[in-house]
């Protein structure tokens, strides 16, 4: 994509002379993992990388570097502009924190950056009842032409830690918390242009009930309270208006709305055909400009203001044939900042400027991929054996004829996650050794409707695995890949699908790999720290009616070992917080105490995400390694 001109003087991976590029080129972390440009357009604050360690520059639009600092292997999880000097920089590691029951759990930070001072500046420090860590997104205000942190912290009161918003004086570190009506269930907080706070989400787990907050001239008033089970619907932001406040939240008939709430409590819905996952808010005004989704294939984005929208057609238009998303932009929405997805190049950053009608590359995310190690990846379609239609991505091993091919089925996580088109590291390293690689949105996924999610529901280890299957089946049919040479691999709920190919749904896979995936249901569901809403959510997909229904040993893996009749790789990252590194661990004693062939690969240090860049690409290796071995490519 445009190598020449990309800024980033970062060296790129080394591509092997033999026809198989370096698994390095696709399992270490992205050259360029994201870009901010500042309020007005001047500068981009960029998160780069070699692989392995992760860096902060400040460089000028069209210039060199002007600061830049050194994060090492810290997961740096977000930067974000607080003014024209300042950045906010969010980060995260996973601990065990004396006082708090319950396991580890990955905690998030703040600090500032100035990079004018070259001042580092942790926020939330040495406060009393405090704990160091933040809750969502920072959030900045200007107040009188200077920059203002607001920032949900956790404040102990009675021994309870409760999501408190406090205000930072970006010159100073001043500290202030607002004492602001808060209480043990409240969850989110809007705070208004003027720095005020005009909005609080509040959740009760226990009772599944979520109800909103707005302050009026007489104190804070409840608006609105629903029954909620699954969890809290939290707030999005503000209206079109800039003033109203934003919930999205279900109808009577569980489809999706988007209710905007005025200070006096009435409420008003946008129109109900207008279709968007994700949401665009004005970076000053901050009312909602509209929003985008994945409508099949393509990602769309919607503006109320036609000429917003006629300003964004332009970026588009710049790219054709190209898969354009926002990244971020200047405060008039005059320059945009773009990850442009190429089917034949691959993901790159771009900056399009709309006063001067220029787009400028600004550099690869995986300096490494070059066109020759992308292989081309199709849209499919496919009946499961119940009739329900099926989409997916099939990619197909460049150069090689799409006929009798071994494959691999990478089903994703969530499950009520999806695959999307463009590049995808995963699909790519294993086509690039060979293999046609099935990616199915099975029945649960989202993105195709409330429907089709609750097609999932009750399925978990059923016809959300056939689908998985069936995919095999229509493959193989259509003689594009070989049935007897099909192995399967993902990670989380992907991972969990991987050991149920191995155990509920014998007879159609050579080989399993589970990255961070479930295994025994029961243990997940009482893992210390989840909620009650969580343990709904789950069960919900599960199709059981509590802890001792027998379905929950019949779905799970660990206890089904006898069924196993292929070999399994475990791969878990000894700090995932998520899927806990016992669910791998309890499998491989079970497959060892019944005789059936596993391999256990521990990553230290590493969380649920693969945030390091070390352990990614042994992930990586080391999965190539075993279908290689159990499938042969060739």
């Amino acid at each position: 994509m445009a190598a020449g001109a990309a800024f980033l003087a970062l060296s790129a991976m080394p591509v092997q002379a033999a026809e198989k590029p370096s698994l390095a080129v696709y399992g270490a972390l992205p050259n360029i993992e994201t870009v901010e440009i500042s309020p007005d357009g001047s500068k981009l604050a960029v998160i780069v990388t070699n692989g392995e360690q992760r860096f902060l520059t400040v460089r000028q639009v069209g210039g060199g570097i002007l600061a830049g600092v050194a994060v090492g292997d810290t997961k740096l999880r977000g930067v974000t502009w607080a003014g024209e000097e300042n950045l906010v920089l969010v980060v995260s590691q996973t601990a065990d924190v004396v006082g708090l029951r319950g396991p580890a759990r990955e905690y998030y930070m703040a600090s500032t950056y100035n990079w004018k001072a070259r001042k580092h500046t942790f926020v939330l420090r040495n406060q009393e009842s405090a704990m160091n860590v933040v809750i969502g997104p920072p959030m900045v205000r200007t107040i009188d032409n200077e920059p203002v942190l607001f920032i949900e912290g956790v404040y102990f009161m009675a021994g309870q830690g409760v999501d408190t918003l406090y205000r930072i004086n970006l010159r100073s570190n001043a500290t202030r918390r607002l004492d602001y009506g808060a209480d043990v269930d409240t969850d989110g907080w809007l705070v208004d242009a003027n720095g005020a706070p005009v909005a609080q989400s509040q959740y009760d787990a226990e009772r599944g009930r979520w109800s909103l907050k707005i302050k009026q001239d007489s104190g804070w008033r409840k608006v609105d309270e629903a029954n909620t089970p699954m969890g809290s619907y939290g707030i999005a932001g503000f209206g079109r208006d800039g003033k109203t406040v934003l919930v999205w939240r279900t109808d009577d008939q569980n489809n999706g709305v988007l209710r905007e709430y005025a200070r006096d409590g009435k409420s008003v819905d946008l129109p109900s055909d207008l279709d968007l996952s994700g949401l665009l808010h004005d970076p000053v005004g901050l009312h909602l400009l509209g929003g985008y989704t994945l409508k099949g294939d393509d990602l769309t984005y919607t503006f109320f203001d036609e000429s917003s929208q006629k300003a964004w057609n332009s970026v588009v238009k710049a790219f054709k044939g190209e898969r354009v998303s926002l990244t971020s932009w200047s405060a008039d929405r005059k320059r945009v900042v773009v990850l442009v997805d190429s089917p034949e190049a691959g993901q790159a950053y771009a900056l399009v400027d709309l006063n001067t009608k220029q787009a400028t590359w600004l550099g690869d995310v995986y300096s490494g991929v070059t066109p020759d190690a992308i292989s081309p990846v199709r849209s499919i379609k496919y009946k499961a054996a119940d009739g329900l239609e099926i989409t997916g991505y099939l990619t197909l091993p460049k150069g090689r004829d799409p006929k009798n091919l071994p494959l691999i089925v990478l089903p994703h996580g969530g499950p009520e996650g999806r695959d999307t088109p463009g590049f995808d590291w995963w699909s790519q390293a294993l086509a690039s050794r060979g293999y046609a690689v099935l990616q199915p949105n099975f029945r649960g996924s989202e993105g195709f409707g409330w429907d089709f999610v609750k097609a999932g529901f009750g399925e978990w280890g059923r016809k959300m695995q056939t689908d998985l299957s069936d995919g095999v089946r229509d493959l193989a049919k259509q003689g594009i890949i070989d049935p007897k040479r099909v192995c399967v691999v993902g990670a989380s709920y992907g991972g969990y699908a991987a050991l149920a190919g191995a155990t509920l749904d014998p007879g159609v896979y050579r080989c399993a790999v589970s990255v961070a995936g479930l295994s025994d249901l029961k243990r997940f569901l009482t893992t210390p720290g989840r909620s009650a809403s969580s343990q709904r959510y789950w069960r919900r997909f599960m199709g059981v009616d509590g802890l001792r229904d027998p379905d929950l040993a019949a779905l799970s893996p660990a206890q089904q070992v006898a069924k196993t009749q292929i070999p399994i790789l475990l791969i878990h990252g000894k700090d995932d917080t998520i899927v806990r590194y016992d669910q791998s661990q309890i499998m491989a004693d079970a497959l060892k105490k019944a005789g059936k062939p596993v391999e256990f690969v521990t990553l230290p240090s590493e969380d649920h995400w693969l945030s390091r860049g070390a352990t990614r690409l042994k992930m990586l290796t080391d999965t190539v390694a075993f279908v290689e071995k159990h499938n042969p490519p060739n």
